[in-house]
């Protein structure tokens, strides 16, 4: 019946708001709450959660957030993030998409000012009042006084996440602690806070989870005070580039912080003994991840022998230790997790060890350590059986033998990923993919041995391959490529990026074998042209963005073919195509309704296509 609302007569309050919880975008339930002024009214006192970026006048901003919704839980200040600016209903720039950010534009009904227009006016008035706030000025920073009504007006927050913002100081933070006792996650990025604003935390607050990184204000008096008033209650820490905290910080965690659960350090000015304490201290930590160069062995054998649960080890440029590895493999039988990256002395004897005693290991990340070579690798292969990711990279001595046993002693392999590994070749590519069938991953990039046979074997036994990468591969052609397309239906991610032997016939297996295909970039593929694209339009409908960036058989006719049937097309890199004129980019921009980016140098872009495509691409052009 025209003008009964059976909608809302019908439903109460409390399935509507699990209807509306189904939604996950921040925008999708900005634009259900326009609807009347019941549903913008739940959506004022259901909302758990906000970002917010940079903004003209952020106080008035906050003030603005907290009138609205009254039940924020999280809320995320990210200065980094600029606002969006509106030229005749137009934004000029996007930003990442945030509610508080957008201001809706005036359609044509607004103009001709009816009374749909005018009911539609009144239901957005809560977000065109927060429009003026964002035109004052660009720099402007969350002050004391935004963070103390953020306070007031959030009694029930939980986590708060501050980037930048460099106007805060102890006072603010004062003021938060007393009003949100509730908090449990903290996260401060480049502020300058100082040590009697963590001590209010600490006093009031029973902190779960507190990163901080780039506070040059923090030292370890702010951050004992956090240890020892949220000692019961701590379970992760991360302190990254705050030069003013030391070894002491550390002592009073391991003292007073039994529960802690995860650590990620990151600064020179922690040595052995720190971490030592922590290892004491601390013996229900399962994550720890360290960059500090003055660390030593010592340090490890704590965490060796005291850290019984440890389930993930990331070391980071660690240049003393030997025995320390043995204690990581006589005592972490839990670890499931090693990344170690420019770990220059790192030897086989110590991979060999830990290989040995951690046999639940199932994702191995070897990066830039030199002295590794085949046997290390060997050694993971035979007593790692449960292995599931492995990535090697510039580890110019792995070769074929080591990952060969990987392939043969480790069958549940998912994720295979090989960046500048010289000597690894053909045949144990082929060896993994005849071991691995389950092999989900395999990024390949400047392995300048691996070729067609390789590939070849990939597509003939790895039918579950949804994510292939060859970046910089010379010798992988088209043979590779037409193997992947009959053997692997499920692809979604393809890269041949530089794979000079690739063309238009490897591209057109793919499109007809490779139907669910998302994402391909063939950029710096001299062969692939026109026909490469039909074949992409008659095969690969649901692909969502296509890089062909130096590709110099590419026309305006091959795009034509390309966005009349790849209707779900939302980003098209094409720099440094000489056969694409301003025609192709005009038929790119209008002929696909879902585009948001289109990557192309500025002169091939008309002001007629600038003005049609303003409203709805991310990024336009870029100078050269």
């Amino acid at each position: 019946m025209k003008g009964h609302d059976l909608l809302n007569d019908v439903l109460p309050d409390e399935a509507l708001i699990h209807i509306l919880s189904y939604l996950d975008v921040p925008s999708d339930r900005g634009s259900c709450s326009l609807v009347c002024k019941r549903w913008w009214q739940l959506e004022s006192e259901t909302r758990h959660s906000i970002r917010i970026g940079a903004s003209g006048n952020p106080d008035a901003c906050v003030t603005a957030v907290v009138r609205r919704f009254t039940g924020l839980r999280d809320v995320s200040f990210d200065e980094r993030v600029p606002i969006q600016l509106h030229h005749q209903g137009r934004p000029t720039f996007q930003p990442r998409r945030s509610f508080l950010l957008r201001t809706p534009r005036r359609g044509s009904a607004d103009q001709n000012g009816d009374a749909t227009s005018r009911r539609g006016r009144k239901r957005r008035r809560g977000t065109d009042e927060l429009s003026p706030l964002l035109t004052e000025s660009l720099w402007s920073s969350l002050s004391d006084s935004g963070l103390m009504l953020l306070g007031q007006g959030c009694p029930r927050l939980e986590k708060l996440t501050l980037v930048w913002c460099s106007a805060i100081s102890s006072t603010g933070f004062k003021s938060l602690a007393e009003n949100c006792c509730g908090l449990k996650n903290l996260e401060l990025q480049g502020c300058y806070v100082g040590d009697d604003g963590l001590k209010a935390i600490g006093q009031f607050c029973k902190l779960e989870d507190l990163n901080l990184r780039f506070c040059d204000g923090v030292t370890d008096l702010g951050l004992m005070a956090i240890a020892t008033g949220c000692a019961k209650s701590l379970k992760a820490l991360i302190i990254s580039v705050c030069p003013r905290v030391t070894d002491a910080t550390l002592a009073a965690v391991g003292k007073n912080c039994s529960l802690l659960e995860r650590l990620t350090l990151d600064s020179e000015g922690f040595k052995s003994d720190g971490v030592q304490a922590v290892a004491r201290g601390c013996p229900r930590l399962k994550y720890l991840r360290m960059l500090c160069v003055n660390v030593e062995d010592e340090a490890l054998d704590s965490v060796g022998r005291y850290c019984r649960s440890l389930e993930t080890l990331a070391l980071h440029s660690f240049q003393k230790f030997d025995k320390g590895f043995l204690a990581i493999g006589h005592g972490c039988k839990q670890l499931t997790s090693l990344t170690l990256s420019d770990c220059y002395f790192l030897t086989d004897t110590t991979l060999a060890a830990i290989a040995s005693g951690c046999t639940e290991l199932s994702s191995l990340e070897i990066n830039g350590c030199h002295n590794i070579s085949t046997s290390g690798v060997r050694a993971v292969g035979r007593s790692c059986r449960k292995l599931t990711e492995v990535v090697l990279k510039y580890c110019q001595k792995i070769g074929d033998d080591g990952l060969s046993e990987i392939g043969r002693g480790c069958k549940l392999l998912q994720a295979l990923i090989l960046v500048d590994c010289s000597a690894i070749g053909d045949s144990s590519i082929r060896s993994i993919a005849g071991g691995c069938p389950g092999l989900k991953r395999l990024h390949i990039r400047r392995c300048y041995k691996i070729g067609d046979k390789a590939i070849v074997a990939v597509g003939q036994h790895c039918e579950r391959l949804t994510d292939l990468s060859m970046r910089f591969c010379d010798r992988v052609g088209d043979d590779g490529l037409a193997a992947i397309g009959a053997g692997c239906p499920e692809l979604k991610h393809l890269n041949v990026s530089g794979c000079h032997r690739v063309g238009d016939a490897g591209i057109s297996a793919i499109a007809k074998g490779c139907p669910e295909l998302i994402h391909l970039d063939v950029s710096v593929c001299q062969s692939v042209g026109d026909e490469g694209l039909a074949a992409l339009a008659g095969g690969c409908r649901s692909l969502r963005e296509i890089i062909l960036s130096h590709c110099r058989s590419i026309t305006d006719a091959g795009l034509g073919f390309l966005v009349a049937s790849c209707t779900k097309l939302e980003a098209c890199h094409m720099v440094y195509c000489p056969y694409v004129t301003a025609a192709g980019v005009a038929t790119v921009v209008t002929g696909c309704l879902s585009i948001k980016k289109v990557l192309v140098e500025k002169w091939k872009v008309t002001p007629r296509t600038r003005r049609r495509a303003a409203s709805i691409l991310t990024e336009l052009c870029m100078d050269l």
